[in-house]
């Protein structure tokens, strides 16, 4: 991801998300230097993955593919990139928060072997107000090849 791309990043954001990050949040992760990859298409830019990387910890924040573009391995191919990039840092384990609501994200994630270590009470916010997080996690395990 580069700055240029941030216009086209930052509207697939808000068609996906009632309460989107904005354009501040993206640049900001560009500036400290967390690993920001899109997913384009003839220029065009298709998706987004964003995660931080220390102390042996690695942390997907955000992950998001152009609603016409979905359900086709996406999102499967950036988290199996992070999960590369995650191992290439010695990270032994990585994080993530998703919202109980968002049913397609948890199904990928379970699949690839994250697993529910916890929920984090009125995390995200919500229309009605706040809405739970859940904590997943995957650990590697160095035998193991990404998502199993």
């Amino acid at each position: 991801m580069r700055e240029h791309d941030l216009p086209q990043v930052v509207a697939i954001e808000q068609q996906a998300y009632e309460f989107p990050w904005s354009l501040g949040i993206f640049k900001d992760c560009l500036r400290v230097g967390y690993c920001c990859w899109t997913l384009a298409f003839d220029d065009a830019v298709a998706g987004y993955c964003i995660m931080s990387v220390a102390a042996g910890e690695a942390h997907v924040l955000n992950v998001c593919v152009d609603e016409t573009r979905r359900r086709r391995g996406h999102a499967r191919r950036m988290l199996e990139h992070m999960v590369t990039l995650a191992r290439g840092h010695r990270a032994t384990i990585l994080f993530l928060e998703v919202r109980p609501s968002n049913r397609a994200a948890i199904d990928l994630y379970l699949d690839f072997g994250f697993r529910q270590l916890a929920v984090r009470r009125d995390y995200y916010p919500a229309r009605d107000g706040r809405e739970d997080a859940l904590v997943l996690a995957l650990r590697f395990d160095e035998d193991a090849p990404p998502g199993s």
